[in-house]
């Protein structure tokens, strides 16, 4: 999954800003990088689907605390790969006296450190596990603790950050918590994949939500209207007459997150519930159809 940097759609330096300058950045990157501002710009559209994306994810303080830890998580890892990068071409004494810090070095002396000719630094070996994650959870984001057993029989625990929208089947690399290296080599990284568990409300198919509605055989004769929910919202639909078990209707863009700012679709499977137990009055309306309606299903 590939990290959208908010603040940097938005031209914003820093995380620590108020709601109206998210707003004030927000309505300057719609004006600047409108399509009909920007007709020879093919990416134009893209750009807006971004900038909408992180003025939802930032105006919101709930979702923007979660993205803010990712963020800061995200920007110390890139400056520590321009630190590492930076020490290897210049093999400075500052360099050695930072990767100190950053777990790097093991064994700092105050003599140069002769290489062993006879040994090679080998890289940790990777480990991977998996981890079950309810859909609504993972819709909105959550820091989610594990335990894992280590190589000793130790329990380590390990707190995750798991982004709003993660794929069904993607990957949350840990680096370094993998097994450990050999004569001064890295260690492995973890490597945690998401399995996304449906419930009793939702099933994930792809970017679609698939869901049930529940109708009265009046309603499925008569047709009617009715709210249909899914994860964060409900939307009016008309039902249509003579709507049947098994039908479906789809609403467009109320599935689940893409990735890319937009959705999947929502798709409702019509159900036809009978009630079980009729009063008198019931009962004597449903005689009374069955006498004057010459409908048969079984022969249809």
């Amino acid at each position: 999954m590939v990290f959208k940097d908010y603040y940097k759609i938005l031209e914003l330096k820093t995380n620590r800003v108020s709601s109206d300058q998210i707003k004030n950045a927000y309505r300057l990157a719609v004006k600047k990088n409108h399509p009909d501002l920007n007709i020879q710009d093919k990416l134009a559209e893209e750009k807006i689907k971004d900038i909408n994306e992180a003025y939802r994810v930032l105006s919101d303080m709930t979702s923007k605390r979660k993205y803010d830890k990712i963020w800061n998580r995200h920007n110390s890892q890139i400056k520590q790969d321009q630190y590492k990068e930076e020490n290897r071409k210049t093999n400075s004494a500052f360099g050695e006296f930072f990767n100190m810090f950053f777990g790097n070095i093991e064994n700092v002396e105050e003599k140069p450190i002769e290489k062993k000719k006879d040994k090679n630094p080998i890289q940790g070996e990777n480990i991977e596990t998996t981890i079950d994650v309810d859909l609504e959870e993972v819709f909105y984001g959550l820091d989610k603790k594990i335990s894992l057993r280590t190589i000793d029989g130790k329990m380590k625990v390990f707190t995750i950050a798991i982004p709003a929208g993660l794929r069904n089947g993607e990957k949350i690399r840990l680096i370094g918590q993998g097994k450990e290296g050999i004569d001064g080599g890295k260690n492995g990284d973890l490597f945690i994949k998401v399995n996304i568990k449906d419930n009793n409300k939702f099933k994930l198919k792809g970017n679609d939500l698939y869901t049930y509605l529940y109708l009265t055989p009046w309603e499925a004769a008569l047709g009617t209207k009715t709210m249909v929910y899914s994860i964060d919202e409900g939307t009016e639909i008309s039902i249509p007459e003579g709507i049947g078990s098994g039908e479906t209707i789809k609403i467009q863009g109320k599935g689940y997150k893409d990735g890319k700012g937009s959705r999947g679709d929502l798709i409702v499977e019509v159900n036809i519930k009978v009630p079980k137990s009729l009063s008198v009055e019931e009962k004597k309306l449903f005689k009374k159809l069955s006498t004057i309606s010459s409908f048969n299903p079984r022969k249809t």
